[in-house]
């Protein structure tokens, strides 16, 4: 639906750091007012009273179809406007189709995947993918997973991200099953590094040190990513001792693929990532943040991406958080259940209502 103008009204607002209440008023794409918005006629008027009006939500980790391995990806826009995300990151960048990502809504970036060959970095197909993909890819994803690759110490991750950094790129390692303590993960990454599916349960978890090493790499900059994968990924018993330890995350991700979306413990998606982490304890000003600001931030996008501001780009989300229910059980048994979860109402993206609950 394509509307000039555009009021959102009687919203408790979330600006990427801080809420206020008030109304956002948008013209031809763009924020023009925010808290005492005038109530001069508009084309599109819609009532967020009892409802939180936030920049279009960040995905930083999720499966792209035609990006993705081709059993893993799913169509990027029909999963992100229902779930409030306007812009998202493929964590895998296989496929090398920028034609595809420049022809998305949904705005885009994609970490290129880096493989593992008898414990040493396999770049030969990165080169060519990075070349590819140009300013789209912000860094690189390496499964560090003895399940899957043939890593059996810290050497291949510690080329890769020689690798990435000589090249400004960041890297995202998916930490679930390394080989090694996840002590020795962390000591690996940089600040701005990412550290994906920080709170699994398998075997060399970050709650071993009680959290020593994981609080410690991310007051010198690393990224903590919580994401979920549906439950695949993320142990609620983990991630339950963290809150009460104040081993926080920075961003929350979904890491949607084929086989989640729209399937696991109901409407599976982002928004439901945020429900799962209200459930666990998480205050819901860091949860909106793990979804704004701190997800931008985190790909380097921070200025135009997750955060909502007057003459920004109006990228919207309307939630609310009501009779959203599900019902999910993570791989280690853990079933997390509640009758209420976060629900996206209204997304805008560009100024232009993509998805209408």
């Amino acid at each position: 639906m394509s509307w000039s103008k555009i009021l959102i009204k009687n919203g408790r607002i979330w600006d990427g750091s801080e809420f206020q209440d008030g109304s956002v008023r948008i013209e031809k794409g763009i924020v023009t007012e925010i808290g005492n918005a005038s109530n001069e006629k508009v084309d599109y008027e819609f009532d967020a009273a009892g409802c939180i009006v936030c920049p279009g939500l960040v995905d930083i980790h999720m499966h792209m179809r035609g990006i993705s391995a081709k059993d893993l990806g799913i169509q990027a826009e029909s999963i992100c406007f229902p779930c409030g995300v306007t812009a998202a990151a493929d964590a895998s960048g296989l496929e090398g189709n920028k034609e595809l990502l420049d022809s998305f809504m949904v705005k885009n970036a994609v970490f290129v995947y880096v493989g593992i060959k008898n414990n040493k970095a396999d770049f030969s197909n990165s080169e060519k993918m990075l070349k590819k993909y140009g300013e789209k890819a912000i860094g690189v994803k390496v499964y560090f997973d003895a399940s899957g690759c043939d890593a059996t110490d810290t050497l291949p991750l510690r080329e890769i991200c020689s690798y990435a950094h000589e090249r400004g790129l960041k890297v995202m390692v998916h930490c679930t099953g390394a080989p090694v303590k996840m002590r020795e993960v962390l000591a690996c990454l940089e600040k701005g590094d990412i550290c994906t599916h920080a709170y699994h349960g398998f075997p060399n978890t970050v709650q071993e040190d009680q959290f020593d090493a994981l609080k410690k790499a991310r007051n010198r900059g690393v990224i903590i990513d919580a994401a979920m994968a549906g439950g695949v990924h993320i142990d609620f018993q983990v991630i339950h001792e963290a809150v009460k330890q104040g081993a926080w995350m920075d961003t929350i991700s979904s890491d949607v693929t084929t086989y989640s979306a729209f399937t696991r413990g109901g409407k599976y998606g982002l928004t439901m990532c945020m429900s799962i982490m209200r459930e666990l304890g998480i205050p819901e000003s860091e949860i909106l943040r793990a979804v704004t600001y701190n997800a931008a931030k985190a790909l380097g996008k921070q200025e135009c991406w997750g955060c909502l501001k007057v003459g920004g780009n109006a990228d919207v989300t309307v939630l609310k958080y009501g009779e959203e229910g599900f019902d999910v059980i993570d791989k280690w048994g853990n079933q997390l259940q509640s009758q209420y979860g976060y629900q996206c109402l209204l997304t805008i993206s560009d100024g232009q209502v993509v998805y209408r609950a």
